[in-house]
């Protein structure tokens, strides 16, 4: 017997107690994307990642590996660092008394602390759990979790063939809007909307001819090109060489999936677009959209990539533009759960998982 699937409840999407639940579930509780390895290619190289209110410290450590810590120093709870990005030059050093930290965490000076019952090794910092995947980093605050390739599943061999450990960084554009952060997800995982809202994106794609799946740690599926088209551009016309390793029907698609919670992975045939979602309260989210290319374009003296990211561009702020208006109807009085279609199973998918992670019912 079919049964007709519903929106979540607008609760869902604007009670403040409901989004604190899910900052723990989903961003505590598991491994979150929080960006990619070449942004810190140099010992002491750094980035900082705001997450439900913390401040994290992304830094590449003495032995190459990347270590992930709670910008907190453990004498009295200074903010280590407030630089978005930089390099420490060997240790970490707290503002405030100067308490000094390896790049692997251990405290290394404590200025004024000559008591025989202090012990430096029983300070070091608070750290996260950190793993990579073909370039992306991902951290876990759990004590003891679960490795990362279980979240992952059969996704690092099914995009094997994209080398995205390879790929550079060629532009970077953040974006701040007022939603939840579940919508941008949902409307990343449907094209239903796009014949309406992205002429130019229509043009190159069929909306109708997604193939998708999901499974409990993410969702997504490829969709083809239409005649004549033979990347995501402005035209679709394709300016670079094919990513090396693809096959001829990989070179013919492009993977759309979220990995959950927050990373939109589009592998497209000749560069790589990710965006990396960043609740900052129930109705707002901040989304860092990147575009990467092998570096064999990017050294090309005509090497162009913008445009991709202009198609991309204008096709992100038609998506955050609706998803905005969805957010201001979902606050209404008057908005009920509305049904799903066949589809938008991709949605339901979601919205069960939304449902299971936080233990509330609809």
């Amino acid at each position: 017997m079919d049964t007709l699937r519903k929106t979540l409840p607008a609760r869902y999407y604007t009670d403040c107690a409901l989004f604190r639940q899910e900052m723990d579930r989903f961003f505590f509780e598991g491994w979150i994307c929080a960006g990619r390895a070449d942004r810190i290619p140099q010992t002491g190289d750094y980035f900082l990642r705001e997450i439900a209110g913390e401040s994290i410290i992304v830094v590449r450590g003495e032995t190459g590996a990347v270590e992930a810590f709670y910008n907190l120093c453990r004498h009295r709870g200074t903010r280590l660092c407030s630089a978005a990005e930089g390099n420490f030059a060997g240790r970490i050093q707290c503002p405030y008394h100067g308490w000094t930290y390896g790049l692997d965490g251990r405290l290394l000076g404590a200025t004024h602390m000559d008591s025989s019952v202090f012990h430096r090794q029983d300070y070091p910092l608070h750290k996260l759990h950190a793993e990579l995947w073909d370039g992306h980093i991902f951290i876990n605050a759990l004590p003891h979790p679960e490795p990362l390739a279980v979240q992952l599943a059969d996704l690092p061999a099914r995009f094997a063939p994209w080398r995205m450990d390879e790929l550079r960084l060629h532009k970077r554009i953040t974006y701040d809007i007022r939603a939840n952060w579940k919508l941008a997800v949902a409307n990343y995982n449907e094209c239903l909307h796009c014949p309406l809202l992205h002429p130019a994106l229509n043009r190159l794609t069929d909306y109708l001819g997604s193939e998708n799946e999901n499974q409990p740690t993410y969702i997504g599926g490829s969709m083809g090109f239409r005649a004549g088209a033979e990347t995501m551009s402005l035209d679709g016309q394709r300016r670079r060489d094919y990513l090396p390793g693809l096959s001829e029907s990989e070179r013919n698609k492009v993977c759309y999936y979220v990995v959950y919670p927050n990373l939109l992975l589009s592998l497209h045939p000749d560069y790589m677009m990710i965006h990396t979602l960043w609740p900052r309260a129930v109705d707002r989210t901040e989304i860092v959209c990147e575009w990467y290319f092998h570096p064999a374009e990017l050294a090309k003296p005509d090497f162009t990539g913008d445009d991709a990211v202009e198609f991309w561009d204008i096709t992100n702020r038609e998506d955050w533009r609706i998803v905005e208006l969805s957010h201001a109807g979902i606050q209404s009085r008057a908005y009920t759960p509305g049904p799903y279609s066949a589809r938008e199973e991709l949605l339901a998918a979601f919205d069960r998982v939304v449902i299971e992670r936080t233990a509330c019912l609809p």
